[in-house]
């Protein structure tokens, strides 16, 4: 009776919709398949000598059988195919704890069984390593010193950590939501993406690094906002540059007038003597030539430190590598340097600011080399988006690489101790770097300048 009610609603369901779903499908196709088999049998049964009553019970079992066949094979589709949409299902709502049981891998619906409960494992991992590095970025965004801020397309506040909080001196329930300008982060949110602003907030004033950067979320674009309090890491900078400063200046200072107090000191005695020694004009003469020496050595210093402290910012324009570098190779005539000719670059450089570094380097390199005699060496070559310029002396070498780039640090008798420092400060505003080191192939320096092609 079961199995007719199922085929009576199979029926039905034919009847009523215009197309039949996948189940009814399968089910009338099977009853197809047996067609031809149940109606030989029927007429073998209805056509052969057999009673009434065993005719129509054997058709009753026979049509039975015929359609408890086809539901039978309906069911075993159908149940496997709702297993797998359960599955995909659960996936679909995060939950990755159902697994199918019974798989093969000897059987095509085990290996599909299979691999969907290795998609829910991968997934479930997945969710758990993102849940984990969210909690360590919460905890991060938390700690650190640095007020970060998320604005939406709208420039509306979307997140903020507890040092923006801090910052803005309100919570974050009160904060989020809210517009950049009634925030007062309004100009942080215009022009260039990364500067150092002097800005005005309820929890702190002073000197801020501002940097912004955009990404997107559900496809919608935000904004990064980082502000990094810069007045106490300046105030310390600034400290310790005051100390260096002193501590230069105290010294030179102290080399110049001790010497001058001292011969002072002895001229004025020499005058008060009475009668004055017959030398006595010799001996003044010399005091004062003496004095007026370390006075213009001061004045070379202090005229030094000016140059270092007013260096101003190069006006780039294309400069041809070569001819620069040949132009300052010409200048030098105490010893021909060794120009080995790499490729035709160009560079954007301040003309006048690179020849002087490169003049600086060159000199060094000669000063190096007349000590024992060697030669020097310029070579160059394009690495990636840079430009490599080696200048090789055979000089005596480094003997101390840690006071090479302190302002008016000299190992030279004659030396200011400003050419290096210059030359690296150059460098650096070129946006490149310059650094010294000994030769491994043999004795000598090599000054190594890089910059952006």
């Amino acid at each position: 009776m079961d199995c007719i009610k199922l085929m009576a609603r199979e029926l039905r369901s034919a009847a009523t919709h215009r197309k039949p779903s996948f189940e009814s499908r399968v089910f009338w196709l099977t009853v197809l398949t047996g067609f031809p088999g149940s109606l030989t049998a029927l007429l073998l049964l209805w056509l052969g000598n057999y009673d009434s009553k065993t005719q129509w019970t054997g058709t009753f079992f026979l049509v039975l059988f015929w359609i408890g066949c086809a539901l039978t094979v309906r069911e075993k589709i159908r149940f496997p195919l709702q297993t797998l949409s359960n599955l995909l299902a659960a996936i679909r709502e995060g939950d990755y704890s159902i697994r199918a049981r019974r798989t093969r891998r000897d059987d095509a619906l085990g290996e599909v069984m299979i691999e969907l409960n290795a998609l829910g494992e991968s997934l479930r991992s997945r969710r758990l390593d993102a849940i984990e590095a969210t909690a360590l970025l919460s905890k991060v965004m938390a700690e650190i010193d640095v007020a970060v801020f998320t604005f939406d397309g709208e420039q509306r506040l979307r997140l903020v950590n507890r040092a923006g909080e801090r910052l803005l001196s309100q919570p974050s329930e009160r904060l989020l939501g809210r517009a950049a300008d009634e925030l007062g982060l309004s100009d942080c949110l215009q022009d260039e993406p990364a500067r150092t602003m002097q800005m005005t907030f309820p929890g702190g004033m002073g000197r801020w690094g501002m940097r912004r950067s955009t990404f997107r979320e559900h496809g919608i674009p935000h904004q990064l906002l980082v502000l990094t309090d810069l007045s106490r890491t300046l105030r310390e900078e600034e400290r310790q540059a005051w100390q260096r400063l002193l501590r230069v200046l105290g010294h030179e200072l102290n080399n110049s007038l001790a010497p001058i107090k001292s011969i002072a000191g002895s001229l004025e005695s020499l005058l008060a003597k009475e009668p004055p020694p017959e030398d006595w004009k010799e001996d003044m003469r010399g005091g004062l030539t003496v004095i007026a020496a370390r006075t213009e050595a001061l004045g070379r210093f202090m005229s030094a430190y000016s140059q270092l402290a007013r260096l101003p910012q190069p006006r780039l324009q294309p400069v041809d590598l070569k001819a620069s570098i040949q132009r300052v190779v010409d200048l030098e005539t105490r010893i021909p340097a060794v120009t080995l000719a790499g490729d035709f670059l160009t560079v954007r450089a301040d003309g006048d600011q690179f020849d002087q570094l490169l003049i600086n380097l060159l000199r060094n390199a000669v000063d190096a080399s007349l000590e024992t005699g060697g030669g020097v060496t310029v070579r160059w070559h394009k690495t990636g988006s840079h430009i490599e310029l080696h200048i090789e002396d055979e000089g005596p070498g480094l003997s101390n690489t840690t006071n090479l780039f302190v302002p008016f640090f000299t190992t030279k008798p004659q030396g200011s101790g400003i050419g290096l420092v210059l030359s690296r400060q150059i460098a650096e505003a070129h946006g490149g770097s310059l650094s010294l080191e000994n030769r491994v192939d043999c004795s000598g320096c090599v000054a190594k300048l890089r910059i952006p092609a």
